[in-house]
């Protein structure tokens, strides 16, 4: 395996793992700025307040787009799954030996 293809896999990977946890990271993210607001201009410090609310709509996100996340480590699985079979079965070269 060539630095390259190290490196192409290494990108593949890092890019499908930013895609599968933005939208979980953006839920979690717009929940706790419309927390920290409704805290602010309420002047209510409640830690549970901003806990409950933003692991439980953390994990209903994990439940609505678990769908999306598995196409996408479905689709590394199967990019990965054929680079290893590149590897492991060169094209052969069916040139005459030379002499």
């Amino acid at each position: 395996m060539t630095p390259e293809q190290l490196m192409d896999i290494a990108k593949l990977s890092t890019s499908t793992l930013l895609w599968m946890i933005m939208p979980l990271m953006m839920v979690a993210l717009l929940s706790g700025l419309l927390i920290a607001l409704f805290q602010a201009l309420t002047s209510i410090q409640e830690m549970t307040l901003t806990f409950v609310p933003k692991i439980i709509l953390v994990f209903v996100s994990l439940i609505l787009f678990l769908p999306f996340m598995s196409d996408k480590l479905s689709l590394l699985s199967n990019e990965l799954y054929g680079r290893i079979a590149q590897i492991a079965d060169p094209p052969s070269d069916n040139t005459p030996a030379q002499q």
